[in-house]
């Protein structure tokens, strides 16, 4: 069988037939199908379920989950467990009370898997046992003593049907892992209870948690670097567990936020890159599996083997893999107090933004950069303003810019936490129950406090600021059309805007294609971006060291430009109303005609060790484009040019949007075609028309 392709190239064959096999059922929906056929358990049976505290309640639900939950046994898996209730990919627990779920779940968080590779479960339960006086633990060994019964009935249920997992599960992951299979297994068992239970957590740094295992297993002789693959592979294939068939389109079916990162330095700056690393790329490369979004750790210092392999497998596209700037984000999280030790943990939270797994407690706030320009400061489209020069306009955009950074930071005062004479901080609940989340939290236990009420060691707000690109196009325009080139007045430009351009093609084609726009390595263009997002970053920074909350910027859309589009008015730059603008800190789309270099230099203008949680670059490549050596040798340049100049998080794409509109007209040849679509991967026929429109616009780079 061959795993399709969107680029035209041949994925290579690496893995046994039934391993593949066992892929392509997963991957065209076998297992999320019979997921749907038990999507819960129900809890209206406990007696008085209505009247308990919400930590009871949600022990309660748990212990109904894992008592009722289906086993699934694959033959031939060589990891085993599974999360069989098909509600949890709905982000909830999947536990139901008459007609609603008990408790709404988690996300945006990567829990720390390591510890449990370490130290097991038991010894886990130790600490719990050492922090008795924090009456919160309770909670946590209830969770544990839950996992038992998960676990047992997987043990029981093994012993005939796989007896290599039995074995496996008889030590792992109670016990602290000895083989790199045990690892794997123990990995997997744990982030699928944690699935099972409806929480949606990033793996983090896969390579750095097994990669010791593996490499004193080969130098042992018990295992090949194939019979590695093979193993980690079904660790791939079985987090493609909630695929559906016939999946309801919307934004895309593979966004469970279940990242990994790979590569880059440990804690004592020794680089991780091993056998891991390289099996993993192996895998997305041959299977094309675009549920686990990769991205490599890349510095000054990286090895070219590592960058030629990592452009080897962009060419596939699907989005799945993309890359950090290492040295940019240390010295980032060190400007914001981070200590250098704990700052080269640094994985993401599920999309790209930046955490300390396992310690992190992170929320982000997002932003229309551009509204808030054309709307809250200009005035359109009902009560337009006129400004008299261009520094006139840029200040009361700084002064709005300022209200809404000033009011995010006293809502975070507010909601998240409270002054008293002791010098402590008491914690507000913000948040349902989630003490499955709060055991691989590290610091909650210690602390006795769960995920929401400020257990994790670090707690982080980050206001996002979308849609900047667009403005900052924007005010260039205005400069352009009004101040510099007087081809209208600024009252003349604000009601064309009003009547969304009409009777005014001519100006709207010149705005469009004769103005160039950020995206070309042009000074004057890029300006305006770069202002916003410093002067925006500055702003959030100043309320930095103002509380524990680590109070952060960073750039994003996450493809809000869709629900968006309705609500923001026609641009100055050419574009009309409900036109799809700019998708994180990229190009509105069309602009951009110089390149993909060209396009890393306007994004790296900006000082983007200011955004501490992240800034996204998207790059959309032709497959003719990386064709070949010479293809191969420009992504690797690409990818050392973004390292060199500043960049931050970069995100690269190979696809023809000929084959996108054909997946479009014929979405049943189309099954498995994968697309990045923000901080995540989806499958091309799982998103509605206005998101498979985005993804075509931007690909292709038509006018807008």
């Amino acid at each position: 069988m061959e795993f399709f392709c969107g680029t035209g190239f041949k994925r290579p064959v690496r893995l046994c037939e039934a391993t593949r096999r066992f892929a392509d059922e997963s991957l065209r929906g076998k297992y999320g199908d019979e997921a749907m056929k038990t999507p819960f358990v129900y809890v209206d049976d406990i007696p008085g379920f209505d009247d308990m505290v919400d930590y009871d309640r949600y022990t309660y639900c748990i212990d109904k989950i894992v008592r009722e939950c289906p086993l699934r046994l694959i033959d031939g898996e060589r990891v085993i467990g599974a999360a069989t209730l098909g509600a949890a990919i709905k982000h909830v627990v999947p536990a139901v009370r008459g007609r609603y779920y008990a408790f709404g779940s988690v996300s945006h968080v990567t829990l720390g898997f390591d510890r449990v590779l370490k130290l097991g479960l038991q010894g886990m339960e130790q600490e719990l046992f050492h922090y008795n006086d924090r009456p919160y633990n309770e909670y946590l060994l209830r969770v544990i003593h839950h996992f038992r019964i998960w676990h047992a009935r997987y043990v029981a249920a093994s012993a005939e049907k796989n007896p290599e997992c039995h074995n496996l599960l008889l030590r792992v992951p109670f016990q602290p892992a000895r083989t790199f299979h045990e690892a794997v297994q123990s990995l997997w068992f744990c982030f699928a209870f944690t699935r099972l239970c409806g929480n949606w957590s990033g793996i983090g740094r896969i390579d750095e948690m097994l990669g010791p295992y593996l490499k004193k297993d080969l130098a042992d002789g018990t295992i090949t670097l194939d019979e590695a693959r093979e193993i980690l592979a079904h660790f791939f294939i079985k987090g493609c567990e909630w695929i559906q068939k016939d999946t309801p389109v919307g934004t895309g079916d593979a966004q469970h936020y279940q990242n990994i990162v790979l590569a880059g330095i440990d804690t004592e700056g020794n680089e991780v890159t091993n056998e891991v690393t390289y099996l993993v790329l192996d895998i997305i490369e041959e299977l094309g599996i675009s549920d686990f979004p990769v991205t490599v750790r890349l510095s000054k210092n990286s090895d070219e083997k590592l960058m030629r392999r990592i452009a080897e497998v962009t060419r596939y596209g699907g989005g799945v893999l993309a890359v950090y700037n290492e040295d940019l984000i240390l010295q980032s999280l060190d400007d914001i107090g981070y200590d250098p030790i704990e700052a080269r943990k640094f994985a993401n939270d599920g999309c790209w933004e930046i955490q300390i797994p396992g310690q992190t407690y992170f929320i982000y706030q997002p932003f229309d950069g551009y509204s808030m320009l054309m709307k809250d400061v200009i005035g359109l489209p009902d009560n337009p303003r006129t400004f008299d020069s261009m520094e006139e306009l840029w200040e009361a955009y700084f002064a709005r810019l300022k209200e809404h950074v000033d009011v995010s930071f006293d809502n975070v005062q507010r909601d998240r936490n409270r002054h008293y004479e002791a010098g402590d901080w008491k914690w507000r609940q913000s948040g349902p129950p989630c003490e499955v989340i709060s055991l691989f939290i590290e610091d909650c236990a210690k602390n006795g406090r769960q995920y929401h009420r400020g257990g994790p060691r670090y707690t982080v707000v980050s206001p996002h600021i979308g849609g900047a690109p667009d403005a900052g196009n924007s005010l260039h325009a205005i400069d352009v059309l009004v101040f510099k080139e007087k081809l209208v007045t600024f009252p003349e430009l604000m009601k064309i805007l009003q009547d969304n351009w009409e009777g005014h093609e001519e100006l709207r084609q010149y705005a469009l294609n004769r103005i160039t726009y950020y995206g070309n390595d042009d000074e004057e263009a890029d300006s305006y971006v770069v202002r916003i997002l410093d002067t925006f970053a500055d702003l959030v920074l100043s309320h930095c060291n103002e509380c524990p909350v680590k109070f952060i910027p960073g750039v994003s859309t996450f493809g809000r430009q869709i629900d968006w589009m309705h609500i923001r008015v026609p641009s100055p730059m050419g574009t009309k109303q409900d036109a799809i603008l700019s998708g994180n800190d990229s190009p509105t789309p069309g602009t951009d005609t110089e390149g993909a270099t060209a396009v890393i230099k306007s994004y790296c203008k900006a000082n983007l060790r200011k955004q501490a949680c992240g800034a996204a670059l998207d790059i959309k490549l032709h497959p003719s484009a990386v064709s070949g050596e010479n293809g191969i040798a420009a992504l690797v340049a690409m990818q050392k040019t973004f390292v060199q100049l500043g960049g931050f998080f970069m995100q690269t794409d190979v696809i023809d949007a000929e084959v996108l509109k054909d997946a479009r007209e014929h979405p049943e040849q189309y099954k498995t075609l994968s697309v990045r679509v923000s901080g995540w991967n989806a499958r091309f026929i799982t998103l509605n028309k206005e998101w498979q429109d985005m993804i075509i616009e931007r690909t292709s780079g038509g006018t807008v």
